[in-house]
């Protein structure tokens, strides 16, 4: 007997993934899913999203069910969406709470951003609840939610999250488990890149990056006259213009719109060049690669501290987004990689063997597996327990 009506002992356990939005959000949940999925084929594991988010992409592109619900972003300023706030939230809530039912939700796993509130709310006094923050500052919802969660994880100390495990970041098994040294033929064959040059990795994450791209791009002639092949990721909404005559027989310089194959895109790369966002940094880091990363100039500042970590290991710089210009790749990157031309420099090829060497000791633990575990165990727990007080309020027979 088997589904909702089968005994409990018998049922596999359900978990409910709260992570919509953006990638990074989405990313770490469903490394996390991924890994209780290796961890208990059994369980049932869905994601809760919105119309708006990613999720509606990456989540079926991953092999798992998608339930969404209404999107109740959070205003930050007083307007009328701040007036009917606890009305969408309170719809909302029954939502998630219709999805609680209909899938028989053992606990419920958050990431943060506004998928994740309603469903810390709806789960409240129902079944657990399990925080992961991936940023270094935690956003409103997980600072709500961790007030009753049955477990708190941080990516870094100092989030604002009081009693949180710091633990990392989960990543895809793809990369938490890669094979650089192995891939690296294969890889450099998959794009079209030179088999023995020093390879740039460039990406802006999803969305790509002007401000690198523009810069990138524009010492195209130099990095090719240096010895150096690129991989440029550049953003499906925008373009590249690669500057400079070519160099004979130089690397090629290989411009994507999107990287669908990210294992294979470190495999080939000696250095990383990008933003720091959460998970940018926690997939350089697991992979061993000595980064340059530029911290996106918005927000409250928590680019700067993702990369904090790497930066004082000493396995990655960190460079102002105003900063980052054609003369800086010339003066800072090029310097590191540099094995033809003028550009060879004994300095940069002493610092970059210093950073890769930090970088390769940094190689993350599987965070996926780690929290895997507990989810697993927390779930079995909560479901035991609400068993045993099902029982007792029926009494004997």
């Amino acid at each position: 007997m088997t589904g909702a009506g089968a005994p409990a002992a018998e049922r596999p356990l359900s978990v409910l993934i709260a992570g919509g939005g953006t990638a990074g959000h989405i990313e770490p949940a469903l490394a996390v899913a991924d890994a209780i999925r290796a961890a208990a084929p059994r369980t049932a594991v869905v994601a809760l999203g919105t119309a708006r988010g990613l999720e509606t992409t990456l989540v079926p592109q991953r092999g798992y069910p998608l339930e969404l619900i209404r999107p109740v972003p959070l205003p930050r300023k007083p307007s009328k969406d701040l007036l009917t706030l606890p009305v969408r939230m309170r719809a909302a809530v029954r939502e998630v709470r219709a999805v609680l039912r209909q899938h028989d939700v053992d606990v419920v796993v958050g990431f943060g951003g506004y998928v994740a509130l309603p469903a810390y709310l709806a789960a409240r006094g129902r079944v657990p609840v399990v925080i992961h923050e991936a940023n270094a500052r935690a956003g409103l919802a997980n600072k709500v939610g961790a007030r009753w969660a049955g477990a708190v994880f941080a990516a870094v100390a100092g989030s604002g999250l009081a009693h949180a495990e710091v633990v990392g970041i989960p990543v895809r098994q793809s990369v938490a488990h890669l094979d650089r040294a192995g891939l690296r033929a294969q890889a450099r064959a998959f794009f079209g890149l030179d088999e023995d040059a020093p390879t740039l990795l460039v990406s802006g994450g999803s969305q790509g990056a002007v401000r690198i791209n523009e810069a990138v791009s524009a010492a195209a002639a130099d990095l090719a006259a240096a010895g150096i092949g690129v991989l440029h990721a550049y953003g499906r909404k925008n373009e590249i213009a690669v500057h400079g005559a070519p160099v004979p027989g130089a690397p090629a310089y290989v411009g994507v719109p999107y990287l669908e194959r990210m294992d294979l895109a470190f495999a080939a790369a000696d250095l990383v060049v990008g933003r720091s966002g959460a998970m940018t940094v926690a997939e350089t880091g697991a992979v061993g690669l000595p980064a340059i990363y530029v911290p996106l100039p918005h927000g409250n500042g928590e680019q700067s501290l993702n990369a904090r970590g790497q930066l004082d290991a000493g396995s990655a710089l960190v460079v102002p987004d105003a900063e980052f210009d054609a003369d800086l790749v010339r003066r800072t990157v090029i310097p590191l990689l540099a094995v033809s031309g003028a550009a060879v420099d004994a300095a940069g090829t002493l610092r970059f063997a210093a950073m890769r060497a930090a970088a390769q000791q940094l190689g993350a633990a599987d965070v996926g597996a780690l929290l895997a575990d507990r989810i697993l165990q927390i779930a079995a727990d909560g479901r035991a327990g609400r068993a045993d007080r099902s029982a007792r309020r029926r009494g004997p027979r």
